[in-house]
């Protein structure tokens, strides 16, 4: 213990229809509507059948809704509809289902695979895939104007594919059973005219290649010359940059598939594009695309104006249903079967700052993940990355010399792309706070203010890169930044506002960034300490007040290295008191043993050694309380260990006991001694 360890991502995403979505939502619609649109889907008619579909989508944006249609077994209702004669139908089935997958989560979509879904929707990818290269649809299959109802049948599609395959193992089974990788490469090669389309297979491809060995074999020399030719795609928008961030990830993923020999040149190529990702001012694009929609949106309605001035001109009469202020909106008036309120709205601008924010988290997230070591079992990632108490389990990486070995490391072609491309550089400057003005613009635009907290997911992410890069990396990799300045920079963001922060996830990057900064300095020897007593312990304070247990990890563990550095000082026994109590009283007071059990450790580290520890033991009286406290620990222990925590937190927390026992017999030493004179000292 008293080492932090790098976290590593993995992608957990749900695409819904439309751009923001409202699956949080809390209306309680009454469970008729669901009977009676079930009942619809059925229905001779394609169009009947098209408009349930879509009022179905929906209402299945909503978490109250779903069991309703769980209950009357909705996707085995619309599961056939994916190979509808009516493609408008298919459409719209799949959008529906779509929806379930990402609002209902896991268990939906694991349910989904046990109904079979994946039979008719692995036909309805192969059938789309097929029919791309069509120059045009056959007459009866075009229910409206010119759209190319296949490659948006397959974009709901692979959407779909996407969600179920994020959250079941089956599903990524059948997909490898099914070859279903070359109709998603398909898909992919449409980036020049379907840019939309692209994405969303990468998107898929990305999740389904993470930790699937068995797909790797797929991957011929075909298919990694439409990786090579998306990554090398020349257009600049910011959908362009998101599918070349996923591309790049998918490629990383697998890299096991590249000869040894061309590594290097390929893993410099992924890191110059999430350089280039990165190196776009979020801020900037939001004022800038702001704007832009501003002015089309002004356009629109001269254009408009100007029309309708025609028409008065024309026929002396203005319709009474005309509404200048519905133009921008871009409403009309509907009849009765009309779905395209169902449909996203044309926000073209706010699309393409929302692709900008993806690219940069999924770009931070792939290089937080470069920095983690290969040899650990997905398992174990995902009790390392997800587990509230995960850090405390730091001393099962132990070389039997009593050094900790860390899960993190660079390889060499990594660490040299990293230099190359100024990754780190751009990843301190991603940890600032977003921009003010671009912030204001978020709050006072509902539909904006969604990327408020894309901005936020981007700087945490940045924090994360940030705490694994200073656990692995040689430090002239910081683009000339010293620990110092890096130490300046993240207390700033932390006592920046009035008051401190108590958003969980910025809480946890921050104090993981710190944690692992302070590591480092002592490491280093450098003694200096970032932060004065009075920070400390305000911070302390905050970070105690959270719910979440690795924020209190962290916590302890500054206070812990923050109070070992202090130790080696001179004039420092008061701060140390401070420190001293405030790790007892969250030994004893806590109510997660491996909180309590890294507050005793980060008191063994505070309290090993040095004149001004002794003395401020002696006067918190340390070794009594602790004496005081042993049984109780050991009674914890084998009252609330069993049942409530993995084995080998077990073995630490016996580690941690046996750790306590000795730990009393040093102070029980070192107070006989008679060099430990309180009045001398």
């Amino acid at each position: 213990m008293g080492k932090s360890r790098g976290r590593r991502f993995r992608q957990i995403s749900f695409s819904p229809t439309g751009l923001e979505q409202r699956c949080d939502e809390e209306d309680d619609p009454d469970e008729e509507p669901a009977a009676e649109l079930l009942e619809k889907v059925q229905h001779p008619s394609a169009e009947v059948r098209e408009y349930a579909c879509a009022s179905i989508s929906k209402l299945l944006q909503e978490h109250q809704a779903i069991p309703a249609f769980l209950q009357r077994d909705v996707v085995r209702c619309l599961g056939p509809l994916l190979m509808d004669y009516s493609l408008a139908v298919r459409e719209t089935a799949a959008g529906a289902l779509r929806n379930l997958s990402a609002c209902g989560g896991f268990e939906v979509c694991d349910d989904m695979v046990s109904k079979d879904i994946m039979t008719p929707l692995v036909a309805l990818l192969k059938e789309c895939s097929t029919g791309l290269d069509a120059n045009q649809l056959s007459p009866e299959k075009r229910i409206e104007m010119d759209k190319n109802y296949i490659e948006d049948i397959a974009n709901e599609a692979i959407n779909l594919l996407w969600n179920i395959c994020e959250c079941s193992s089956t599903a990524v089974h059948i997909f490898n059973k099914e070859g279903c990788l070359e109709a998603v490469l398909r898909y992919m090669k449409k980036f020049s005219t379907n840019v939309d389309l692209a994405v969303s297979a990468a998107n898929c491809l990305q999740a389904v290649t993470e930790d699937n060995p068995d797909l790797l074999s797929s991957f011929n020399a075909s298919s990694q010359q439409v990786l090579e030719a998306v990554m090398l795609c020349p257009e600049s928008t910011m959908k362009h940059i998101l599918l070349r961030t996923l591309t790049a990830g998918i490629v990383w993923n697998i890299k096991g598939t590249i000869p040894p020999g061309s590594l290097g040149s390929i893993i410099n190529a992924i890191l110059k594009i999430f350089s280039e990702s990165l190196a776009i001012d979020a801020g900037e694009t939001i004022i800038r695309m702001k704007e832009a929609e501003k002015n089309r949106l002004k356009l629109a309605v001269e254009r408009e104006t100007e029309e309708n001035m025609s028409d008065v001109t024309e026929n002396c009469v203005l319709s009474e249903d005309y509404d200048l202020e519905e133009i921008p909106k871009g409403k009309v008036k509907k009849g009765e079967n009309d779905i395209s309120d169902f449909l996203p709205p044309d926000q073209r601008e706010l699309k393409e700052v929302t692709a900008l924010l993806m690219a940069q988290q999924t770009a931070l997230e792939i290089i937080v993940n470069m920095c983690c070591s290969e040899d650990h079992s997905d398992d174990e990632w995902e009790e390392l990355s997800s587990s509230d108490e995960s850090d405390f389990m730091e001393n099962l990486y132990n070389d039997g010399s009593g050094l900790l070995m860390s899960p993190l490391c660079l390889s060499d072609e990594v660490n040299s792309a990293f230099m190359n491309n100024l990754i780190p550089k751009k990843i301190l400057e991603k940890t600032a706070f977003p921009n003010s003005v671009a912030l204001d613009i978020c709050m006072h635009n509902p539909s904006w203010k969604p990327l408020i907290k894309k901005l936020n997911a981007v700087q945490c992410r940045a924090l994360t890169c940030l705490q694994n890069i200073l656990l692995v990396s040689d430090m002239d990799c910081l683009g000339g930044a010293s620990l110092q300045s890096i130490a300046q920079h993240l207390l700033q963001l932390v006592f920046a506002k009035m008051e401190l922060p108590t958003d969980t996830e910025f809480l946890e990057a921050i104090t993981s960034a710190l944690r692992a900064l302070l590591q480092t300095m002592a490491s280093k020897n450098i003694s200096q300490q970032c932060m004065t007593p009075e920070q400390l312990l305000s911070l302390c304070e905050a970070g105690m007040d959270s719910s979440n247990a690795s924020v209190k990890v962290n916590i302890v563990s500054i206070l812990g290295i923050s109070g070992s550095i202090l130790a080696k000082g001179q004039d420092t026994a008061e701060t140390l008191k401070v420190i001293g109590k405030f790790l007892l009283e969250v030994a004893m007071k806590e109510s997660s043993l491996v909180v309590a059990g890294e507050a005793l450790d980060a008191l063994f580290d505070v309290f090993a050694d040095g004149k001004q520890a002794e003395k401020a033991a002696v006067e918190i009286r340390l070794l009594p309380a602790l004496k005081e406290f042993q049984p109780v620990f050991k009674m914890r222990i084998r009252k609330e260990g069993k049942g409530k925590y993995s084995t080998d937190q077990l073995c630490v927390l016996d580690n941690v006991k046996m750790n306590l026992r000795r730990f009393i017999a040093y102070q029980e030493t070192l107070q006989k001694s008679p060099t430990c004179n309180i009045e001398e000292l």
